[in-house]
């Protein structure tokens, strides 16, 4: 059978355009990427449209200029990495089976979408860095040092306050026992210290950074426990970190 067909304006179109998309983003198995570069050198139509995708794929790489991202984003992601790789652990052997397999096209696009995402949220990012970069630098960081009880470790921590928004930036720090996490409390006078939902952990160099979150308004002290996985309402240690407001 021909891979060629009539589309419903008798204009000749090839069955395998559908893999253009998925071709240009990189979504494609190296097998079938393999394969579709073959049948591009005979496929005019393909070639075409692969030709048309890759002219946008390229202007989204160079429409934003190239920023480097702060040491503290990196740490707060590979945080996030290793906490959510300690609840998975938590959660068990099932948690982390692969669903069903799909067939090829869905997981084709699937990945092709997932790529197209990327570049899509990239430029939002790259956006919203050129249209704020200024108004970030104008605001003056007040950092705030805080006292860190882990014996035998050369341990530091501080809060980065930019505005309205306040974050713990770690560093030496060892990793939480097994089985728990960092969780953030906010204490206010002589109030009992109040849970929040920042939870963390550091990286293999003791890095680690988190947003306080809600309001600090009154807050005396910035407080940090190890908890179990998923936090607590009530310490259930004494403090790891110590930040005075």
């Amino acid at each position: 059978m021909s891979s060629y067909e009539h589309s419903h304006e008798h204009e000749l179109v090839c069955e395998r355009c559908a893999d253009a998309a998925a071709y240009v983003l990189g979504a494609l198995e190296d097998q079938e990427a393999q394969g579709f570069q073959a049948h591009l050198a005979g496929c005019a139509i393909c070639s075409g449209e692969v030709a048309q995708l890759q002219t946008a794929a390229d202007a989204l790489a160079v429409g934003v200029p190239r920023k480097l991202a702060p040491d503290s984003l990196r740490a707060r992601i590979m945080a996030t990495a290793h906490a959510e790789a300690e609840l998975l652990k938590a959660a068990g052997h099932e948690a982390d089976r692969p669903a069903p397999a799909q067939p090829v096209w869905r997981r084709r696009w699937a990945g092709a979408f997932a790529a197209a995402g990327a570049l899509a949220a990239g430029l939002l990012i790259g956006a919203f860095a050129i249209n704020t970069g200024s108004t970030v630098q104008r605001t003056q960081t007040q950092i705030i040092r805080a006292v860190v009880v882990a014996p035998g470790h050369n341990a530091s921590a501080q809060l980065r306050k930019v505005g309205s928004r306040l974050e713990l930036v770690v560093e030496g720090m060892p990793a939480p026992p097994r089985g728990r996490i960092y969780e953030v409390w906010l204490e206010r006078g002589t109030q009992a210290p109040a849970p929040t939902d920042a939870l963390f952990s550091v990286t293999h160099q003791g890095e680690g950074a988190v947003d306080v979150p809600g309001n600090v308004r009154g807050v005396s002290k910035i407080l940090v426990t190890d908890e179990p996985l998923g936090g607590s309402l009530k310490p259930t240690r004494n403090p790891i970190i110590i930040a005075s407001t």
